[in-house]
């Protein structure tokens, strides 16, 4: 006998069809803007001709190979990365606060990373020679991870009394922990010189210019593990937007939940401050978009999210290299200017809400 709710399901109407179909269609897209992002650049290289040399077996040469194997294609890796691991700490931060102005910095793990690589930049010199040999390139990226996980684990200190973890608290020793992080940040940047200030406004602005295969594999690992395991809060998120004690009636843990949560958006977001600087609004506007399109389950738009935020970065880094050719934007000011609109659209728009 067919049920109601089997006539119900799998048509147009439904929001799981609406998101099944969306995830097909942002597979397509990402197929489109990855290939894209391989072929557009400022170096002289006919994107028509590498195309036609990769599709007919030829070989490239040396040059080609070089741009394309050790320049584009780690960017490319690093982009999609950093922007499926925003976008889907952004979709577990609102789902987790039940806000959707929440947004991954809000927390104070960008400052914590922003933290650690101004202190590498400045204070870096003062290390053993030895220690700066090994380190290399990855000693900025490695000290924002550090900084953003030391922050974490303050903030969770600080909001977890009893095994219980408050979500107001956690929001409030966020701004604080922020707010201390970014004074300690402007005493530095006010001891830096004036070739580590030029070094801290590119980082600070966010790019994916510096993307190599040896940072790939320091944040690549961490990065896949927060992806891998963000779905699996799926359910806990649908329930806690019913309010806490509704979640616990369903059989949800909810402070393991909050602590998973707390956990994969500290990892993620560290791991991609580290690696590409201060990149915003990817966490906010992200999730929004695919809300308004497909409806707030979890189940779908964790993923969705995964897949939109790492388009979104994709382009845009497509047009922060190109716009200015052969000199190059940072995509930070590339966001602002997409996300600062939106933002204002979004407060605009939720405004009578608010006001109730």
């Amino acid at each position: 006998m067919t049920t109601m709710a089997d006539m119900t399901m799998d048509t147009p109407t439904d929001p799981g069809w609406r998101a099944r179909r969306a995830t097909v269609g942002l597979v397509v897209a990402l197929f489109v803007a990855a290939t894209a992002s391989l072929f557009v650049g400022a170096t002289g290289l006919s994107p028509l001709g590498l195309l036609h040399d990769l599709v007919t077996g030829q070989s490239l040469d040396l040059r080609a190979q070089v741009v394309i194997l050790d320049i584009r294609l780690p960017r490319l890796v690093m982009g999609l990365l950093v922007g499926a691991s925003l976008a889907v700490s952004g979709v577990i931060m609102q789902g987790l606060f039940r806000n959707p102005l929440a947004d991954p910095g809000l927390v104070g793990v960008s400052a914590g990373a922003g933290l650690g690589a101004i202190c590498a930049i400045v204070l870096g010199g003062l290390l053993p020679p030895a220690f700066i040999a090994i380190s290399g390139f990855a000693l900025v990226p490695l000290a924002a991870f550090a900084g953003s996980w030391l922050s974490v684990m303050a903030l969770y200190a600080i909001a977890t009394r009893g095994g219980h973890t408050s979500v107001a608290t956690l929001l409030l020793a966020g701004i604080a922990i922020a707010a201390l992080v970014g004074a300690l940040s402007g005493v530095l940047i006010f001891m830096a010189d004036d070739a580590q200030l030029r070094t801290l406004t590119f980082w600070g602005l966010g790019s994916l210019a510096g993307a190599t295969w040896i940072k790939l594999a320091a944040s690549a690992p961490l990065m896949l593990a927060c992806l891998v395991a963000a779905p699996l809060l799926a359910r806990g998120l649908n329930a806690l937007t019913l309010g806490e004690s509704a979640a616990r009636h369903m059989g949800v843990g909810v402070e393991a939940l909050k602590q998973a949560a707390i956990f994969i958006v500290a990892g993620g977001v560290g791991a991609a401050v580290a690696v590409s600087g201060g990149i915003g609004f990817v966490g906010l506007v992200v999730p929004h978009l695919l809300r308004l399109s497909t409806g707030p389950d979890h189940r779908y738009l964790l993923t969705n999210a995964a897949l939109l935020g790492a388009i979104t970065l994709v382009a845009a880094d497509m047009v922060a290299r190109s716009v200015v050719a052969p000199a190059e934007l940072p995509i930070g000011i590339v966001m602002a200017i997409v996300g600062g609109p939106f933002f204002l659209w979004l407060l605009i728009r939720r405004r009578g809400l608010m006001e109730v």
